[in-house]
């Protein structure tokens, strides 16, 4: 019970699921047993501790195509959102998604608009983490985007198929398409905006790289069995 409260009180959008998995990460590092996911259920529905369902209408609206592939750096997907201060000042913030292991590999932050600068110097940051510095790519990779002025400008996609990728974007007035993005964006803004401290736009943005890591190093997701996206990229690099 008081792993779970820990765990809850360090993030309180997680529901049993995800509360689970941190407990049996822990677990396993201290090479114990842990509980199933039925009781953890147990556990928190009778502390009152489980999130309310949401009830809210269903968006009908089908993407084209499927966004998830089966292996790291085939496809990348790219998309922007703003956070709002207490102070009125507003953040925008891109980043760059691998669309198998869900790692958010790379992100840009400003106080203006972003622009086709800031989705290049996203492009080529994200380039360097998973590759070092390289001048072109060992094979192509996808960029999936909507149809935001900074992510079809000249441009942006001279410099991703200079760099060897393939831009690739969503068809107009068709959001979903690039839902694997948009889905980040709702996780990132529940589990991280929403929950600290939004005082001014300097100290969102300085608190902007622990959030990532966080998600990369520890959120566990469901598409991923319950691992986190580094935890997948390991279990892929010892298999």
């Amino acid at each position: 019970m008081d792993e779970i409260k820990t765990i809850i009180d360090d993030m309180p959008t997680y529901g049993y699921r995800r509360v689970h998995a941190i407990l049996r990460r822990k677990a396993r590092s201290e090479n114990r047993p842990w509980p199933n996911a039925k009781r953890v259920y147990r556990v928190m529905k009778v502390h009152g501790m489980l999130l309310q369902r949401h009830t809210g209408a269903i968006d009908i609206r089908r993407h084209d195509g499927r966004v998830a592939v089966e292996q790291s750096n085939l496809r990348w997907c790219s998309d922007g959102f703003e956070i709002g201060c207490d102070n009125k000042e507003k953040v925008r913030v891109a980043f760059a998604l691998d669309c198998c292991d869900r790692e958010a590999i790379a992100h840009v932050a400003t106080t203006e608009g972003i622009k086709s600068e800031d989705v290049q110097d996203l492009v080529i940051t994200a380039v360097e983490n998973r590759f070092g510095l390289v001048n072109t790519l060992p094979k192509p990779i996808e960029w999936l985007t909507d149809n935001g002025s900074c992510f079809i400008a000249k441009e942006t996609k001279s410099l991703l198929i200079d760099i060897g990728m393939e831009p690739c974007s969503t068809p107009v007035r068709s959001p979903q398409s690039n839902g694997m993005a948009e889905a980040f964006v709702k996780t990132f803004k529940r589990d991280y905006v929403s929950v600290n401290p939004l005082p001014d736009a300097m100290t969102v943005i300085a608190q902007l790289p622990s959030w990532f890591e966080h998600y990369n190093t520890l959120h566990p997701h469901k598409a991923l069995g319950y691992c986190s996206p580094r935890e997948f990229l390991n279990r892929q690099t010892e298999s």
